[in-house]
């Protein structure tokens, strides 16, 4: 919902969402192979070269080749890239800040202490081997669901 609202006032055409992953990975990490991206996004080489072709030609990515081995390319974000994501990373912090100021204090303070948890089961999907994915849907217990409040 925070993706669409922010979208709704876009001045650029919109990116997909791996495109944008994309950017935002080379945002924060300049000079990174695209074997690097594939991996931290959990993408195939091939995908990502085709991402990387679809950005250069928006201008928004820069590839340069690797003085340490000519076969590799590292990615740059543009200056286009750089002021779209942070216009996007301000936008989605402004309107968050405005949702989380109009909660109520308990709502806040639950949020607040709820962050490290969080930033656990991130780094726990981050670092998740592939084979160990969850299984089908249709393979869960049925009646498997978070615990309900007293």
């Amino acid at each position: 919902m925070l993706r669409r609202r922010l979208r709704r006032s876009l001045e650029q055409p919109r990116l997909r969402g791996a495109q944008v992953e994309l950017l935002r990975l080379v945002t924060d990490t300049p000079g990174l192979r695209v074997s690097a991206a594939a991996e931290e996004l959990c993408l195939a080489g091939n995908s990502v070269s085709t991402l990387v072709n679809q950005l250069v030609a928006q201008d928004l990515l820069r590839r340069e080749v690797d003085p340490g081995d000519r076969r590799a390319a590292l990615l740059y974000a543009t200056p286009a890239a750089e002021q779209r994501i942070g216009q996007w990373r301000r936008r989605r912090r402004e309107l968050m800040g405005e949702l989380v100021a109009d909660l109520p204090e308990p709502q806040r303070a639950a949020l607040a202490a709820a962050l490290p948890a969080l930033q656990l089961l991130a780094e726990g999907l981050r670092t998740l081997p592939e084979e160990s994915a969850l299984p089908e849907e249709s393979a869960l217990p049925e009646e498997r669901s978070l615990p309900e409040e007293a």
